[in-house]
């Protein structure tokens, strides 16, 4: 047997199977793995033990999950791990829950910015999105219709479902919402790059109007 060989099987002993299948069906079902996670009955913030189990065994995953065709990618500030898949061609069914997502994202954004709060609050197990605020957004056809060329076709209660299945967002009580780590590092990663687009556009114009004077 090779050295590579024995720390391979060593790492496989170091793991629990109960644990690695439990980390494997968080993937699988297309979620990301949080540090922290929400739990209602304590109404609090509790450490993942599954994230633990991930972080302490680094080198072990990401090589099992390589075998598998996946990258094992870890982001920095929202603190979570997630798969990507290592192929050459766009893989049309990531893309389109990516979509989702984002465009979910954007509106709630869209929505707590326009209504003057700060969007710091989205994350804050106390504040948050309450039914007042989901009652508002579903007045508006403007969200609805964009929400349906999603293909989410029944309005907010679905997005919100589709954001807690992927752990991007938990429910702290009836019909009140706030984001995880992870969804409000893709929401201000999505600001950003909104931000970052607006100055294009606006670099470009002013650009335009100095050539023509």
């Amino acid at each position: 047997m090779t050295d590579a060989t024995a720390r391979t099987a060593d790492s496989f002993d170091e793991v629990l199977p109960a644990h690695s299948a439990a980390i494997y069906r968080e993937f699988s079902q297309g979620r990301v793995l949080l540090r922290q996670v929400w739990d209602l009955n304590r109404a609090e913030l509790v450490d993942n033990p599954l994230y633990n189990v991930v972080y302490n065994h680094l080198g072990h995953f990401r090589r099992l999950y390589e075998h598998l065709g996946y990258e094992l990618a870890f982001h920095e500030s929202g603190g979570f791990f997630y798969l990507r898949e290592l192929v050459d061609e766009e893989d049309d069914e990531h893309d389109e829950h990516a979509l989702r997502v984002q465009v979910i994202l954007l509106l709630i954004g869209r929505y707590f910015a326009r209504s003057g709060r700060d969007l710091e609050f989205l994350g804050r197990p106390d504040a948050g999105l309450r039914e007042a605020d989901l009652e508002a957004m579903g007045a508006e056809e403007e969200y609805l219709d964009i929400l349906r060329t999603a293909r989410i076709d029944k309005g907010w209660p679905e997005a919100m479902e589709y954001l807690a299945r992927r752990h991007f967002l938990f429910r702290s009580g009836a019909e009140r919402y706030f984001l995880s780590s992870a969804g409000m590092a893709f929401l201000h990663q999505l600001v950003r790059e909104y931000q970052a687009s607006e100055q294009g556009w606006r670099e470009a114009a002013e650009g335009e109007g100095d050539e023509a004077g």
